[in-house]
């Protein structure tokens, strides 16, 4: 087995070790407002859940030379997000969101996509999604080198849900509706393929 020290190697190998090893991988779409009221749109795949009891939800956004994106400036900012299970009927119109816009450009209405309003804050989401959640910003970390960090760690408070109609019943989600789109490595995406169940050990 090949055995590789992370130190010896550059930012971009190491992330291709990691992005091709950690799959899949869930994609949150998220929207923020800039302080100009520019709705932004962008998909992360480092993104997961952090805690049920409250609910949390956390995304870790690359930093590009050092610099934040939009949408950690944003989140910071004003302190709420609403984040979007991409499944397949919107991941074309996610990925288009996905283009380098200055910050006085909506990526929302680049992907003719429709804002929503939120029910708990002033963010307002997207239609197109069966899944979104309304977040406040809980924590917000700068990681790596103090004089330079490379990545945003966002952890945010899921202070509403909103779930079609025909995914919900008895409190649980059908996965096969939802059909949610994961991210693998370069330009490569899955869908959920085959489900199989497991008892777990008491």
């Amino acid at each position: 087995m090949l055995s590789i020290d992370p130190r010896a190697n550059t930012e971009r190998e190491n992330y291709k070790l990691l992005i091709g090893s950690i799959i899949p991988r869930p994609i949150a779409f998220v929207t923020s407002l800039s302080e100009e009221g520019v709705l932004n749109g962008a998909p992360f795949s480092y993104f997961n859940i952090v805690s049920s009891n409250p609910p949390m939800i956390s995304i870790a956004i690359q930093r590009l030379g050092g610099e934040q994106k939009d949408t950690a400036r944003n989140i910071e900012k004003k302190q709420e997000f609403v984040v979007h299970i991409v499944d397949e009927e919107n991941v074309e119109s996610v990925n288009e969101t996905a283009a380098s816009l200055p910050p006085d450009e909506s990526e929302i209405e680049l992907a003719r996509l429709t804002p929503v309003d939120s029910s708990n804050i002033s963010v307002p989401g997207v239609k197109e999604a069966k899944i979104r959640m309304e977040c406040i910003l809980e924590h917000s970390l700068h990681l790596g080198d103090k004089e330079r960090p490379g990545c945003d760690l966002i952890i945010g408070r899921v202070v509403r849900f909103h779930i079609a109609d025909e995914l919900y019943e008895n409190g649980r989600i059908d996965a096969n509706g939802l059909a949610a789109v994961s991210r693998l490595a370069g330009a490569n995406y899955a869908k959920i393929g085959e489900i199989f169940a497991m008892k777990r050990p008491d």
